[in-house]
């Protein structure tokens, strides 16, 4: 069966039933959760405000029917980024009639201005997990200095007033950026330490979104420089890399076992992952020593161990600066 419904409508039977909403956290007010209405299917909504003009909001429900949506034209003042990570979606441009599909490792993205109508078609019998950040206009121009000539010209499209047409378009989410959603969705914080933490994890997701945005416009974007071969050789090194976190390989000695020149090397780890060699090694550890932690099966001198800190010191210094806490606190939060 298919729901046909038009967005004002759906928006109005999902926050209808307050006794629905409450607070995610207890300690924090702009932290809200909603159940998924029992008429679409199952699942829930979570709202953060970080601050005024910057926020997330998380989607995760299971729908039992097929659900369209009819989506009016409508002003909008902020830039969105929203992240796929499970399930899929059609929309159309009523009066153009563009189609396009979203799945599982995309993200689509819009600025301010006018958007146009379209139909929005979503899947059931699929678990949907989206990850959505917004920023105002003004929050945005304010990185420039508030100062709207001081932004880029090839960014100005994500900032048209809300009278012109505004600008959107789709991506493939990178490595590091499903990190940084995972991190959000993981975060271990409550409170105001909470905020500090998705604020800055949401800062570092737009700011991958937007600088992806910047070289495409300017150009430097070319994916097409690497090879298939080149690709697989770059992932045949990062597992060479992951297999030896205790005593990993020289650059040098990296690329020669993975049969592929330095420069290819780097600039392919960058494209392929969003960071350098060293980097993605850093973050691959500090993530695994979190999980192990979560586990709470081992010691933080077994963990540091595991990951490949041969200097305890070494080891908390490194967790501190990745998570803002010692990993014997965190043991203990776990």
């Amino acid at each position: 069966m298919t729901i046909i419904i038009s967005r004002n409508s759906y928006w109005g039977i999902y926050f209808e039933d307050e006794p629905t909403k409450q607070r995610y956290d207890p300690s924090d007010e702009f932290d809200m959760i909603w159940q998924y209405p029992s008429q679409f299917g199952k699942g829930y909504s979570r709202i953060i405000e970080l601050r005024e003009g910057l926020g997330v909001l998380i989607n995760d429900y299971r729908l039992d029917d097929r659900l369209v949506i009819k989506v009016p034209e409508r002003g909008c003042d902020d830039i969105q980024y929203i992240f796929r990570l499970s399930g899929s979606h059609e929309t159309w441009d009523i009066h153009m009639g563009n189609h396009q599909t979203g799945g599982a490792g995309q993200y689509l993205f819009g600025g301010s201005g006018a958007d146009p109508s379209e139909i929005c078609a979503i899947s059931p019998e699929q678990h949907h997990l989206v990850v959505s950040v917004w920023m105002a206009r003004e929050l945005f121009c304010s990185f420039a200095g508030n100062v709207e000539r001081e932004i880029p010209s090839a960014l100005k499209c994500l900032i048209s007033p809300i009278e012109q047409s505004s600008y959107g378009g789709s991506g493939t989410t990178t490595p590091v950026m499903q990190d940084i959603v995972q991190q959000i969705l993981r975060c271990p914080y409550k409170g105001i330490t909470k905020r500090m933490y998705l604020e800055s994890k949401t800062l570092e997701l737009m700011t991958l979104t937007v600088q992806e945005e910047l070289e495409i416009k300017e150009g430097r974007h070319n994916p097409t420089l690497l090879k298939l071969d080149d690709i697989d050789r770059i992932h045949q090194a990062r597992n060479i890399l992951l297999g030896n976190l205790d005593n990993p390989p020289s650059l040098i000695e990296l690329a020669k076992q993975a049969g592929i020149n330095q420069r290819k090397l780097k600039e392919g780890f960058r494209y392929c992952f969003g960071t350098t060699v060293f980097g993605y090694l850093h973050n691959y550890r500090m993530e695994q020593a979190r999980s192990l932690l979560i586990a709470g099966q081992l010691s933080v001198k077994q963990v540091a161990r595991i990951v490949g800190y041969a200097s305890p010191t070494s080891f908390h210094a490194a967790f501190r600066k990745k998570f803002g806490i010692n990993p014997g606190d965190y043991l203990k939060r776990c």
